[in-house]
């Protein structure tokens, strides 16, 4: 068994690791969460280093993250630029003050940029509580929900560290001495970003495929079909099925294709679920048939992740709705033609 295997396993932090091709994978705390850190990757390069996904801003995180580079034989000085997978605050959050110590480049999709400057516009919490009234949750929810997270929300997903590069599908990271390229994969964020690094045979694939859970597919402010998007990226990195799949949470793992056929399988599974709710029910909004689903722990018990959950119901009713399979009447749900005709 590997050590972050292991490490997972027994709920410790794992140790600094060297890995293939020179790299090395740093676990950044992130507090009181259930995934407990990110894996954040120093990429060296000829004439300095990449670090991709410094992780959540703390100063735990921090003397991590700089006890990482010690281990690399570098300091906060070394590093040229950071990448990001994307631009949630467990992985962008440490960003600024990496670049403060550094005076390194930060590089994101352009997507993902597009994203930060729309969400820029207003108060983290106000568009929250926008969003999902527009989902049509009810309203005594919306205010419970915001009453106990809306600080946290504000606080952490205020804005981040800007971009000075954007990569592009197929681009090359700007690292001399390497060819890590970008590989777009939407889905968990518009903008996603997976790395490969060809040489050394690996595939940093950020939140996009994890080797236990499945990465939350939501839908989001002003987003479109995420789900479909996530659907077509999983075929995408199957073909790197020789890599091992360095994630951005968990524990680095090998089998790509088989893995992504797994996740592929069970958001199919999902829209069947949420398909036979609708059926069920005759007409529901997007929070009844939420409610009503499969989920890891109780719904009551469900806490802030109630939000993941609303989002990803309404990504799958989304995809149900493109193919013909739903239909949307005002605020409710209904069987459409397809799924009628079954």
């Amino acid at each position: 068994m590997d050590v972050q295997r292991e490490a997972w396993r027994a709920k410790i932090l794992p140790p600094v690791e060297r890995l293939a091709g020179g790299l090395v994978s740093v676990p950044v705390p992130i507090p009181d969460n259930p995934l407990r850190y990110t894996l954040c990757y120093l990429v060296p390069g000829d004439d300095g280093l990449v670090v991709v996904d410094p992780g959540w801003a703390s100063d735990a995180g921090w003397r991590a993250l700089t006890a990482g580079l010690a281990v690399a034989g570098a300091t906060a000085a070394d590093v040229t630029g950071v990448v990001l997978t994307h631009v949630h605050p467990d992985h962008h959050g440490l960003t600024a003050r990496l670049r403060e110590a550094s005076g390194a480049w930060v590089a994101m999709h352009p997507a993902e940029h597009a994203t930060m400057l729309r969400d820029r516009a207003t108060a983290p919490s106000a568009a929250l509580t926008g969003w999902l009234r527009d989902l049509h949750v009810p309203q005594a929810e919306i205010d419970g929900l915001i009453g106990r997270f809306g600080a946290a929300v504000d606080l952490h997903f205020a804005p981040l560290a800007d971009a000075d590069v954007m990569l592009d599908d197929g681009d090359l990271v700007p690292l001399t001495g390497r060819r890590l390229r970008a590989v777009w994969t939407p889905g968990h964020t518009p903008g996603h970003l997976c790395l490969l690094e060809p040489d050394a045979q690996v595939l940093l694939t950020g939140d996009h495929v994890l080797p236990r859970i499945s990465p939350n597919i939501g839908l989001q402010l002003g987003g479109e079909d995420p789900l479909g998007l996530y659907l077509e990226s999983l075929g995408k990195v199957a073909a790197y099925d020789e890599c091992e799949a360095l994630p951005g949470h968990e524990y680095r793992f090998r089998g790509l294709a088989a893995r992504a056929a797994e996740l592929d399988g069970h958001h199919r599974e999902r829209c069947r679920e949420i398909l036979e709710t609708v059926e069920r029910l005759g007409a529901a909004t997007i929070w009844q048939v939420a409610s009503r689903l499969t989920w890891s722990r109780p719904w009551d018990e469900i806490g802030p992740m109630l939000v993941g959950a609303v989002a990803e119901t309404a990504a799958h009713v989304e995809l149900l709705i493109r193919t013909g399979d739903l239909t949307r009447d005002g605020d409710h749900l209904r069987a459409g033609a397809l799924a009628a005709g079954r």
